[in-house]
């Protein structure tokens, strides 16, 4: 069973995710999947292109914007974009989720939208400590 974690009504977050995982994610309504894990960074994992194929072949948007340590303020936006363009939940992974996370919160207190207070109020029901990621 993958580790979809809830983050918000739209919005949850995921250690890596296996191929099949992506038509879990269809079948639980998700319609967009945001692969936030650089190809390559560990050798077992799912390269990039059968992640998008997967999620072509389950009828799921996809987006591949890797982040190497912290996001940088680009990589927020692309993620907030792409976000905010999908038409229903959106599922991010990475690693450990921890980068899915921050890159989402971070664009979540630059456009205002979440408080500090809510977005560690958020990573932490979601197993993420934000505390030290956002500004007081």
């Amino acid at each position: 069973m993958p580790d979809f974690r809830k983050v918000t009504e739209d919005f949850s977050v995921a250690p890596q995710i296996a191929v099949d995982d992506i038509a879990a994610a269809a079948d639980q309504g998700f319609v967009l999947v945001i692969n936030n894990r650089p190809d390559g960074e560990a050798p077992d994992q799912p390269p990039n292109a059968r992640m998008a194929a997967a999620a072509q072949a389950a009828g799921v948007a996809y987006v591949h914007i890797p982040v190497r340590g912290g996001p940088t303020a680009d990589q927020v936006e692309a993620v907030r974009e792409a976000i905010a363009g999908a038409d229903g939940p959106v599922l991010a992974f990475c690693r450990s989720g921890t980068r899915s996370i921050v890159t989402w919160s971070l664009g979540q207190a630059a456009s205002g939208e979440r408080g500090r207070d809510e977005l560690v109020r958020l990573g932490q029901a979601a197993g993420y400590d934000l505390s030290g990621v956002l500004a007081s």
